[in-house]
């Protein structure tokens, strides 16, 4: 992979970049960055799903992320299309993190209104923690067959997950630096509210067409959020986009 912003090497060491970034928490609340992949057209998905939009470099930053982040979070949608299962980083990675004094794993909270999820779905049947983030006025009956299952539901909103109540209760279970991984409602949600501090973007070298969305939708800020272009990386084809909110702008 290979520096195109600021000019580098022609071999970049993708962790190790992207664990060095400076990522001050704002107060009361993680840092929260969000990192989609999206084709030259706009569109995130090929029949459903964005795995046709990968590609090694994609998913060498995707597990560089992962592996700097306190939490990983989610839409339920998402995490259905996508078949989520709990986080599962390289023995090494763990072992440094757990060196550092962190938890091995990055914690995994989905988000939804609600909880809908098939009876297979992998964060229920493996033997690992599970955040389900909901609202006040959820099924009863979901929530409590989630519960059996062994996730941890918390209220985050009273109609509807509320994203301030969200982050909030992110900071609150200790967490500094959160990974939302889509999709593009709650994207859409976190940065109407401007909550967004980092934007990891994948442009692949495809075009799509169809009636695939774009990386954020639903509901609309106030304005246009202004982010900085920090860092432009490219590995064959592909461009690695990490931009960062310029908060004093407005």
């Amino acid at each position: 992979m290979r520096a195109l912003l600021p000019p580098g090497d022609d071999d970049i060491d993708v962790a190790g970049t992207y664990a060095a970034d400076d990522r001050p928490t704002p107060a009361g609340r993680p840092w929260l960055l969000i990192d989609m992949v999206t084709t030259v057209d706009g569109a995130v998905e090929v029949d459903g799903r964005s795995a046709a939009l990968s590609s090694p470099g994609d998913r060498a930053v995707f597990h560089a992320l992962r592996a700097l982040a306190d939490v990983i979070v989610v839409g339920a949608g998402t995490a259905r299309a996508e078949r989520y299962g709990p986080p599962r980083l390289p023995d090494e990675v763990v072992a440094a993190r757990r060196g550092d004094g962190r938890p091995g794993q990055p914690e995994l909270v989905v988000v939804s209104n609600r909880l809908g999820f098939p009876d297979d779905q992998p964060f229920l049947t493996a033997d690992a923690p599970v955040v389900i983030a909901t609202a006040a006025d959820a099924p009863t009956d979901r929530r409590a067959a989630l519960e059996d299952r062994g996730a941890e539901v918390v209220e985050v909103g009273d109609h509807g997950v509320d994203p301030a109540r969200l982050v909030a209760a992110l900071a609150e279970r200790g967490h500094q630096v959160a990974l939302c991984e889509g999709g593009p409602t709650l994207n859409g949600t976190l940065l109407a509210r401007d909550l967004v501090d980092e934007l990891c973007t994948t442009v692949a070298p495809l075009a799509a067409g169809g009636t695939a969305g774009r990386i954020v939708s639903g509901a609309a800020p106030d304005g246009p959020r202004r982010f900085v272009l920090d860092r432009v990386l490219t590995e064959d084809g592909s461009l690695f986009l990490r931009h960062v909110r310029l908060r004093d702008a407005g």
